[in-house]
């Protein structure tokens, strides 16, 4: 792909202007803020710090940032030792419990000193040198962030019904970032590095989203001249959730954030996730109609029909009855994301965003640190 001249949102000067950064340029001489939010983490946590951190290049270069939405699973005791053991590593408390405020309350704290914001999540798994590489990809694809694909792995046979479907077109529709392998320019990705500029000039994370707080993001960074570079060949390695209830409860606060998305940034909202709140309002009605007209029950039947065919040729392939739960976990799915969406237009008004309303992330004065 043939690098392109890249324009950086400063939204706080009033214009824009050409990248900064060199393609020939090492990676470390920029300073990587790494921000990992977490929530009883515990299990997790000492693992995916110590990938974060291996091959971290020079000391200072790097500054990991644990910030703990309360934990009560020993998770705080666990950063606490983190901290004292490594010079590079800072605990904050997030008492909001919010992802979105989790990283701007790092940024606000520490962001003085770094050239680069870098967002990872403690329920993952890291590749060799990720910060490093994702360093190299800002540099040499002159983009304003950079995106990596999340591919699920689990390991109890739920977890990996799950894991099948959040890897597959069935659950995710086809997203570029989920299990793809085509690297470029994209409209939306996992989360993973920033220029700290950009970041701020956009206004951080919206805080008063719950999920869905990086498309959104992206949504503005994009409307403000940045671009986002998915690079298929860092890949992050997630956990999924493990238990039917777990699963529809994620969903269904996907679905509601992504309805917010949606109304404030209209032109972001693709044909499927139009499809699920469109078939899970048909099916309904169906439901309700099949008293009077029975064929209306078609609709819904299909749709099981087609799952059920999914689920089997999964299971023939696998050589695993396990492998039937993809049914269930693809219905889980898609109906809590629709029911999610459906109850956020509903409980919550939302207003079209506008670039004139842009007002950069302020850091606190003081709170800095030499890197």
């Amino acid at each position: 792909m043939t690098t392109e001249t890249a324009t950086t949102v400063a939204c706080e000067r009033g214009t824009t202007g050409a990248a900064t950064s060199n393609a020939a340029q090492p990676a470390w001489p920029w300073r990587a803020l790494i921000v990992m939010p977490t929530l009883n983490e515990a299990a997790h946590l000492e693992a995916a710090v110590s990938d974060l951190l291996r091959g971290a290049a020079e000391p200072g270069a790097v500054r990991l940032v644990i910030v703990d939405g309360g934990s009560t699973d020993g998770t705080l005791a666990l950063a606490e030792r983190l901290a004292r053991e490594h010079a590079s590593v800072r605990l904050l408390h997030n008492p909001a419990r919010i992802q979105s405020v989790a990283v701007n309350l790092a940024v606000r704290g520490f962001g003085h000193d770094f050239d680069v914001l870098i967002r990872c999540d403690a329920h993952a798994l890291y590749p060799p040198a990720f910060c490093a590489r994702l360093l190299e990809t800002l540099a040499y694809r002159q983009a304003d962030s950079v995106v990596v694909p999340l591919d699920s792995v689990g390991h109890g046979a739920l977890q990996r019904a799950v894991a099948r479907v959040s890897n597959s077109p069935v659950g995710t529709g086809g997203a570029a970032h989920r299990a793809g392998h085509t690297s470029g320019f994209v409209d939306h990705g996992h989360h993973a590095a920033f220029r700290m500029d950009t970041f701020r000039n956009c206004g951080g994370y919206d805080e008063t989203f719950t999920h869905n707080e990086d498309a959104e993001f992206d949504c503005r960074q994009r409307a403000l001249g940045g671009r986002v570079f998915l690079d298929s060949a860092i890949r992050v390695t997630y956990h999924p959730r493990a238990s039917f209830g777990g699963l529809w409860r994620q969903y269904f606060c996907y679905g509601a954030g992504r309805s917010r998305t949606a109304r404030r940034h209209p032109g972001s909202l693709r044909v499927r996730q139009i499809a699920l709140p469109v078939h899970l309002g048909v099916s309904v009605i169906a439901f309700a109609g099949s008293p009077w007209c029975p064929a209306l029950l078609l609709w819904p039947a299909a749709y099981l029909g087609l799952l059920t065919l999914v689920a089997l040729s999964w299971a023939v392939r696998q050589g695993s009855l396990a492998a039937l739960l993809t049914g269930p976990v693809a219905l889980v799915m898609h109906s809590a994301w629709a029911s999610g969406f459906l109850a956020g237009l509903i409980q919550r008004r939302e207003g079209v965003w506008r670039p004139n309303m842009t007002v950069p992330l302020r850091l606190a004065e003081g709170l800095g640190e030499p890197a």
